[in-house]
């Protein structure tokens, strides 16, 4: 796994085109499967792969054997392996086992994800915990009883990015209560229920510059924003949360205290008094029950999590409302950017701006020691310690997202071109010549357009060539990729009479293969490209054609 792998990709990618092509040039179609390039690049050489060896590699990619979108792939390689001996799979076993899904392992194995090099992340992901966990201040919550019962010790950080790769580090499976981090979440389901010019009748969306359990409202007699106390009351009054918070999490663990649910309730005068406040200013939609109101805020602070679900939560919203390990839409985009915009201003208490300053990025803490973290479009982080600082905010989990930005580009405001002192872990490392070749000649020859289209609209050069001066007109017409070599002609307007090492053409290709199609539409580029060049092509070509 790791680079070795990615090494043997590469090698058998450049090899496909040039070793096999005495093969191709007796016997049209006799090239690799998807399946079989993955299960070259996992076997390395050998003749069998251990299961061990593919699911270790799976892991090292950042996706994890239980992941909902690999289960026919799990469920079948269960099975098989009952039939073999060995524990080991061989090249027709492994193709059964992976083909249901190949198309996601392939963009795992090929390094398609928003991480490419995610092993490295992690390993700087490790070091970040390693170096928060160090710090020894702060004080547990004790106002609600049962939150005091928490070890300081406690430390654990989770990560799930929108292509659903997964880490974890520390206490991560632990059960903890949501408190305060639940709030952008039920905000974001009233928005996904009833838009934004509803959900804002009755909840403002500046900051308050107060207290979070602050008896104030705006001057319009309104709870300044969904993530004080006072917003989060009146915001539960929009909700039905359950089955979205299972959604949120991908299906993983949600769970519910009541010990904390009872120990919030009995000590919640200032969350009362807040009530009867706002029901006085008519703050609620008619009709609302302030008192079944104020038990059902209780009931979802003292939501479960752990740190791994929780990551899952965050990955949602910084993957657009798609949940990244389900696939399955849970909240609008309207929703999530009104979450996200309000986490940046106004999530995390009386420090809301410095943290905005310092980390740039959308959060929400918990007394209970979670920090929310979402980076948009890359990943979603759950940090949780108990122990907090004087404004009620996780002192490891402050430590560890402030770290986060200083050593990688992910603070809203960093230039991703030129800020060069900073790691932007969404480029992938080596040699960039070479692997960028590789995936172009290998989209072209599995005819996958959708990335042909990504590398074109990235400024790739789409007339680059391999050491054998093939390019992916070359390739694709070899294939018989007709929509690929018109959409390397046509959009592209890539060079239709390229030759490679042995001087032949794209058209030599589509001919010896016998694809007519392709062929055909090559000989209408070559009248138009350069009638000088390519005229004894096209006469030898049309001599060819006509006698197929």
């Amino acid at each position: 796994p790791g680079r070795a792998s990615e090494a043997a990709f590469l090698v058998i990618s450049l090899l496909m085109f040039r070793c096999c092509r005495p093969v191709l040039r007796r016997k049209a179609g006799i090239l690799p499967s998807l399946e079989d390039l993955l299960f070259y690049t996992i076997a390395e050489g050998q003749e069998k792969i251990p299961a061990h060896k593919f699911t270790t590699a799976l892991k090292a990619t950042g996706l994890r054997t239980g992941d909902p979108r690999l289960k026919e792939c799990m469920e079948m390689l269960k099975v098989t392996l009952k039939t073999t001996s060995d524990g080991a799979l061989d090249r027709h076993l492994f193709k059964k086992c992976v083909q249901s899904n190949i198309v996601l392992l392939t963009q795992a194995f090929r390094k398609k994800f928003v991480i490419p090099d995610f092993q490295p992340f992690c390993a700087h992901m490790d070091e970040l915990y390693d170096n928060a966990k160090n710090l020894s201040g702060g004080q547990v919550a004790d106002y609600i009883p049962q939150l005091a019962r928490f070890s300081p010790d406690l430390w654990a950080v989770a990560l799930c990015t929108v292509d659903g790769q997964r880490h974890t580090v520390g206490d991560t499976k632990v059960p903890f209560c949501l408190q305060s981090c639940v709030k952008p979440l039920k905000y974001a389901i009233a928005v996904h229920d009833h838009g934004t010019e509803y959900v804002h009748r009755f909840i403002g969306k500046e900051p308050s510059g107060l207290r979070f359990n602050k008896l104030f409202l705006n001057e319009d007699d309104k709870p300044h924003n969904p993530m004080v106390n006072a917003g989060a009351i009146v915001c539960t009054s929009l909700i039905k949360v359950m089955n979205f918070m299972n959604k949120l999490a991908g299906n993983e663990y949600v769970g519910f205290s009541n010990a904390t649910f009872q120990s919030e309730r009995e000590s919640g005068d200032r969350n009362f008094a807040i009530g009867y406040y706002l029901k006085e200013k008519k703050c609620f939609p008619e009709g609302t029950d302030m008192t079944a109101i104020l038990d059902f805020y209780f009931q979802l602070c003292s939501i479960e999590v752990t740190c791994e679900s929780a990551s899952v939560m965050a990955a949602t919203l910084a993957n657009g409302g798609f949940c990244p390990i389900t696939g399955e839409r849970v909240l609008s985009p309207e929703a999530v950017r009104n979450t996200l915009s309000l986490m940046h201003s106004c999530g995390m208490y009386d420090f809301s701006g410095q943290f905005a300053f310092h980390v740039g990025l959308p959060a929400k803490s918990g007394v209970a020691g979670g920090i929310l973290l979402v980076v948009p479009n890359v990943m979603g982080v759950m940090c949780w310690s108990p122990p907090l600082d004087k404004l009620g905010n996780s002192v490891r989990g402050i430590q560890f997202c402030t770290d986060l930005v200083s050593l990688f580009n992910f603070h809203n405001y960093d230039n991703l071109r030129h800020f060069a002192k900073k790691l932007d872990p969404r480029r992938e490392g080596g040699d960039q010549r070479v692997k960028s070749v590789i995936n172009l000649l290998f989209a072209a020859y599995t005819g996958d357009v959708s990335a042909l289209r990504r590398f074109a609209l990235s400024s790739m050069d789409m007339e680059q060539r391999d050491y054998d001066s093939r390019t992916a007109l070359h390739v694709a017409a070899a294939e018989g990729h007709a929509e690929v070599v018109r959409f390397l002609l046509e959009a592209c307007k890539v060079n239709p009479v390229p030759r490679d090492r042995w001087g032949n053409t794209p058209m030599d290709e589509a001919v010896h293969f016998g694809h007519h199609d392709v062929v055909t539409i090559l000989r209408d580029y070559h009248t138009q490209y350069s009638p000088q060049e390519t005229a004894a092509n096209k006469e030898n070509a049309d001599d060819i054609y006509l006698s197929m």
